[in-house]
C-alpha cells in the first residue's frame, strides 16, 4: 500500500509544546528536527513559512489535556478564547466578533480545508488531531472566509502505512473527570486505508451550585470519526472523512463577583445589595405591606470564590460534518477537490440574572447547515514561477430562537415595588378605588407593571441564509535563488437574506398577547418591543496581498507583507429593537401617565476592513540546536463590526469606527542539552481605538452622549480593548532521560504568563484580570518498546484565580440600582493520572 500521507516530526512526547516541536539527537550534536506545517496549503518547514505561526502537535494536545480550543489558548500569546452568558468570544490580537449569532468569526477556524466559521463550532472538543496551526494577521488569500484576524488550521490525523492503535484513559481527581480515547488505524487492502478515533469525557466540574447542591459544570462529550484514504490509481487518491460529536453541559463555571448596595431613590430598595433585594424585601407602601420577595438564601453569596447561586442552566449541541478530499496529479501540477458538509443543533438554557432567584432565564435554540466545495490547482515548486489558484462555494442556512422567560413572581413584584416609588418615596396614602381595593394591582393603574410581565415570553425568530462565491490565485516569482515576490488576490461575492421577528407571549398559554400596557412596561425595563424585520444585501470585493521574502543566508529568511482583507457584513441576531426610532405607547390613565419610551435598535450592519502590514524573520542557530522567530505587525480596522449591550437584556450590532492594533511577536525552542529542550513565546500587543463613538458605558460611568431611546454611549477613542494584554507568552522545559535500559523518564513544565488585561466588553476598570503566571506539570514513565506510558499531570500548580470574561449583572444597575458583575471562572489547580497504551 502506498498511501500518499505526508510525515512530520512530531514525536510522541511532551517535548511538543507552545510551538510544537519535536528534536533529535545525534552522537557528534544536538540538533533539531525540521517542523512541517501547511499553513500556505503547500507542506513547508515552518522556517520558511512568511507569516506569525504556532503550531500544537495532537500528541502534545492529549499529554497536556489540551481537549478545546479554550486549553489551547494558553500556549498560543495573542489568542484569546471564552464562553460568556450567550456566547462565545475568540480574539486574535485583540480582535474578534463579539456576541451574536449573526456573526461570522473574524478569527476563522478551517477543520481539513473546510471553513468552520460559526461560534458554537468554537466549543466542539478536539479529537485525535494531528496538529493546530494557529496563523495570526489577516489571512484573505488561501483562508478566505472572513478570517481578518487571523486563522486555526485544524489537522486531523490520518490512516497511515503501518498498523497502529492507541488507547489513554485520563483521570482528574478534583472534577472527577474522566477522559477516554481510542484509535485504530492502518491498511485494510493495498489500496485502501482507514483511521478510526473515539473520544468520551465526562467531568462534574469545578463550582459549587449552592442553591441545587452540585458541582458544575457538568460535561458529557463523545465524537466519533472515521477517515478512509482510498489509493485509486498513482495519480488519484480520495479521503473520505465522517465524524459525528456530541458535548452537553449541565451548568457554567459562573459566578457572582461583586455586589455593591443599592443608590435607588426607591425605598424598597436603597442600601441593599441586589442579592439582599432577591433574598428578603417587604414591598410597602405607606406602610401598608403588599408582597414579598424571598429568594432562595444562596443569592447572598455575591462574592468569587467558586461558588454560583443558580437554578440551572445548560447547552446540549449535536454535530456532524463530512469532508471529502480528492487530489489528483496531473504531472507535477496537482488539482485538489474538498467537498463539506455540515451542521450542527444546539439547545440552551442560561439562568441569565446568574442568581438562584427565579428573576428570568433565556432559552435559545440554533441550527445550522453548510455545504462548501473548494477547487485548487496547485504548480510544482521549483519553477521561476508557482502559483496556487482555485474557486470557492458555500452556501449555508441559520435558524436561531431565544426568548426572555418570566416564569416566577420575583421580578413581577420587584417591578411592582418600583413602579409604587414615587408614592412610597413621598409617604402618601396608596390611592383606593370607590370599592375600596388599592388601584394599580393588574387594574391598569399604579403598581401594576410588574402584572404586566408575568408568565412573559419574548419569542425571537431568526434566519440567515448566505450564498458565497470567490476565486484566488497566488502567484510567487522566484527573482533570483534568494528573493521571491509572492503576489496574491482573492475576489468574493456573497449574498445574504436575513429575518428577525419579535413577539411578546403568554408563557402559560403559549399565545400572543394583544398589543397594550405590556409593551410600554417592556420598552421601559426591558429595552424591548415587537417587531418583524427582513432584509437582503450583496457585496463584492477583491483582498489583495504582497508578500516579500530574502534568504540573508542559511540560517536567515527575512519577510515582509502587505494585505487587504474584508469581514461582510449581515444582521443582527439578538437586538430587541428595529433599528427605527419608535415610540412605543399603551394604556395610560390619570394615575400613571406612563410615557412614552423611544426604542432603537439595529437590524442590518455593513463589511469590515482590515489593512495590514508585518515584517518577520525566520533564524537557524547554533548549528541547528535552535531557532528564534520574530514578527511585528500593525494592522488597521475600519468599520468595525461591534456588538454593543443595550444596558438592559439585549446587543446592538453596528459598525463602531476604526481601530489599530500593533505589536511583537517571538517564538523558539533550543535543545539546551541531548536531554533538556526550552520552547517559548512571547507577544507584546497595543491596541487603539481610534473611532467609537458609541462604547457601552460601565456602570457608574459618565456618559458621552444619550440617545433618544435613553441608551448612554461612552466614547472608546483612545481606548484599549477586552483581552488585550500589554504582554503575553509561555515557556517550557522538557527533560527526557533513560532511567533503565528499558523505562524513559520525561518531566515537563510549561509557565504560561499574560499582563493585565480587562474581561469585561465596557472596559469597567473594576474588572481588570491581575497579570498571572500559571504553572502546568507533567511526569511520565515509558517503556517506548512495549508501548505503555503512565503519567501525572498538574494543572495550575499554583492555584491561580482566573476570570476569563465578566459583565454587568443584569437588572441589577437598570433597575434596582445596584453595581454588580458576573464572571466566567477558569479552573483552578487540578491533579490527574494518565495512562496510554500503543501498538504497532
Amino acid at each position: 500500500m502506498t498511501l500518499k500521507s505526508p510525515v512530520f516530526c512530531f514525536r510522541r512526547s511532551a517535548l511538543a509544546s507552545a510551538i510544537v516541536l519535536c528534536s533529535s539527537y545525534s552522537m557528534a550534536a544536538t540538533v533539531l528536527e525540521e517542523v512541517i506545517v501547511t499553513a500556505t496549503i503547500r507542506a513547508e518547514s515552518l522556517q520558511d513559512v512568511p507569516v506569525s505561526v504556532n503550531a500544537v502537535s495532537g500528541d502534545k494536545m492529549m499529554e497536556a489535556g489540551i481537549s478545546k480550543i479554550e486549553d489551547l489558548q494558553a500556549y498560543v500569546p495573542n489568542l484569546t478564547m471564552s464562553e460568556t452568558g450567550i456566547g462565545t468570544n475568540i480574539y486574535i490580537r485583540g480582535i474578534g466578533s463579539g456576541i451574536n449569532p449573526g456573526f461570522e468569526q473574524s478569527v476563522g477556524m478551517y477543520f481539513d480545508g473546510v471553513s468552520y466559521g460559526r461560534a458554537q463550532l468554537t466549543r466542539a472538543p478536539f479529537l485525535d488531531l494531528q496538529r493546530v496551526e494557529v496563523l495570526r494577521g489577516p489571512q484573505n488569500i488561501l483562508f478566505g472566509k472572513n478570517s481578518i484576524a487571523g486563522a486555526l488550521s485544524l489537522i486531523s490525523a490520518r490512516p497511515g502505512q503501518e498498523f497502529e492503535g492507541l488507547v489513554s484513559g485520563t483521570y482528574e481527581v478534583e472534577t472527577n473527570e474522566k477522559v477516554l480515547d481510542l484509535m485504530v488505524s492502518g491498511p485494510l487492502t493495498d489500496d485502501l486505508g482507514a483511521r478510526l478515533a473515539i473520544r468520551k469525557r465526562e467531568t462534574d466540574g469545578y463550582m459549587e451550585n449552592l442553591t441545587l447542591n452540585r458541582d458544575e459544570p457538568q460535561r458529557d462529550e463523545q465524537t466519533i470519526r472515521l477517515i478512509v484514504d482510498w489509493d485509486v490509481n498513482p495519480d488519484l487518491t480520495a479521503s473520505l472523512k465522517m465524524e459525528m460529536g456530541q458535548f452537553d453541559v449541565n451548568g457554567r463555571q459562573v459566578e457572582i463577583i461583586n455586589d455593591q448596595p443599592s443608590t435607588s431613590s426607591t425605598t424598597q430598595f436603597t442600601g441593599k445589595t441586589y442579592g439582599q433585594i432577591l433574598d428578603d424585601t417587604e414591598i410597602a407602601i405607606a406602610g401598608i405591606p403588599l408582597a414579598t420577595v424571598d429568594a432562595d438564601s444562596s443569592v447572598l453569596n455575591n462574592y468569587q470564590d467558586f461558588k454560583r447561586s443558580s437554578n440551572g442552566d445548560y447547552s446540549y449541541n449535536d454535530t456532524y460534518n463530512v469532508t471529502l478530499n480528492v487530489d489528483y496529479a496531473w504531472g507535477e501540477h496537482q488539482f485538489t477537490f474538498i467537498t463539506g458538509i455540515l451542521g450542527y443543533d444546539t439547545e440552551e438554557l442560561c439562568d441569565c440574572d446568574f442568581t438562584g432567584a427565579e428573576v428570568f432565564a433565556v432559552a435559545a435554540e440554533e441550527e445550522y447547515s453548510q455545504f462548501s466545495q473548494e477547487i485548487r490547482w496547485v504548480s510544482p515548486v521549483g519553477e521561476t514561477f508557482e502559483f496556487i489558484g482555485g474557486g470557492f462555494y458555500q452556501k449555508s442556512e441559520l435558524d436561531f430562537f431565544d426568548s426572555i422567560q418570566v416564569t416566577s413572581d420575583i421580578l413581577p413584584q420587584l417591578l411592582n415595588a418600583q413602579d409604587l416609588q414615587t408614592l412610597g418615596a413621598s409617604g402618601e396614602a396608596p390611592p383606593f378605588d370607590v370599592t375600596g381595593g388599592l388601584l394599580g394591582l393588574g387594574l391598569g393603574g399604579v403598581g401594576d407593571a410588574g402584572t404586566e410581565v408575568e408568565n412573559l415570553g419574548t419569542p425571537r425568530t431568526f434566519s440567515s441564509d448566505a450564498e458565497l462565491f470567490s476565486v484566488f490565485l497566488q502567484t510567487t516569482w522566484n527573482i533570483t535563488d534568494l528573493f521571491r515576490a509572492t503576489f496574491g488576490g482573492r475576489y468574493s461575492y456573497e449574498e445574504k437574506d436575513g429575518s428577525r421577528q419579535l413577539e411578546l407571549s403568554d408563557l402559560s398559554t403559549g399565545e400572543i398577547r394583544p398589543e397594550g400596557e405590556v409593551d410600554t412596561v417592556v420598552a421601559k425595563n426591558f429595552s424591548a418591543e415587537r417587531h418583524d424585520l427582513k432584509g437582503s444585501r450583496s457585496e463584492g470585493n477583491f483582498a489583495p496581498s504582497v508578500n516579500l521574502q530574502y534568504d540573508w543566508s542559511d540560517d536567515v529568511m527575512l519577510y515582509s507583507t502587505a494585505s487587504i482583507g474584508y469581514k461582510s457584513g449581515g444582521y443582527d441576531a439578538r437586538s430587541n429593537a428595529s433599528p427605527e426610532e419608535n415610540e412605543v405607547r399603551a394604556i395610560q390613565n390619570t394615575l400613571n401617565p406612563g410615557g412614552a419610551p423611544v426604542i432603537v435598535g439595529s437590524f442590518e450592519y455593513e463589511e469590515e476592513k482590515a489593512t495590514s502590514f508585518e515584517v518577520g524573520a525566520k533564524t537557524t542557530l547554533l548549528d541547528g540546536a535552535a531557532e528564534l522567530n520574530v514578527a511585528a505587525f500593525y494592522t488597521k480596522y475600519d468599520d468595525l463590526q461591534v456588538s454593543i449591550f443595550d444596558g438592559t437584556l439585549g446587543f446592538n450590532v453596528g459598525n463602531a469606527g476604526a481601530a489599530t492594533t500593533m505589536g511583537l511577536e517571538l517564538d523558539g525552542r533550543m535543545a539546551l542539552t541531548e536531554k533538556l529542550m526550552m520552547t517559548g513565546a512571547l507577544a507584546f500587543l497595543d491596541f487603539e481605538f481610534t473611532d467609537f463613538e458609541n462604547g457601552q458605558c460601565y456602570q457608574g460611568q459618565t456618559p458621552d452622549a444619550v440617545s433618544l431611546s435613553g441608551t448612554e454611549y461612552c466614547d472608546y477613542k483612545g481606548k484599549t480593548n477586552q483581552y488585550v494584554a500589554d504582554y503575553s507568552g509561555n515557556i517550557t522545559f522538557v527533560y527526557t532521560t533513560m532511567v533503565s535500559k528499558d523505562l524513559e523518564f520525561r518531566g515537563g513544565a510549561d509557565f504560561v504568563f499574560t499582563g493585565a488585561y480587562n474581561s469585561s466588553q465596557n472596559l469597567d476598570p473594576s474588572q481588570e484580570q491581575d497579570a498571572y503566571v500559571k504553572t502546568n506539570v507533567r511526569l511520565s514513565l515509558s517503556d517506548v518498546a512495549k508501548g505503555w506510558e503512565a503519567a501525572f499531570l498538574v494543572k495550575n500548580l499554583t492555584d491561580e484565580t482566573i476570570i476569563s470574561y465578566s459583565n454587568d449583572t443584569p437588572l441589577s444597575s437598570s433597575i434596582f440600582g445596584s453595581t454588580g458583575h458576573y464572571g466566567f471562572i477558569e479552573a483552578p489547580r487540578t491533579y490527574a493520572l494518565q495512562a496510554t497504551y500503543r501498538w504497532y
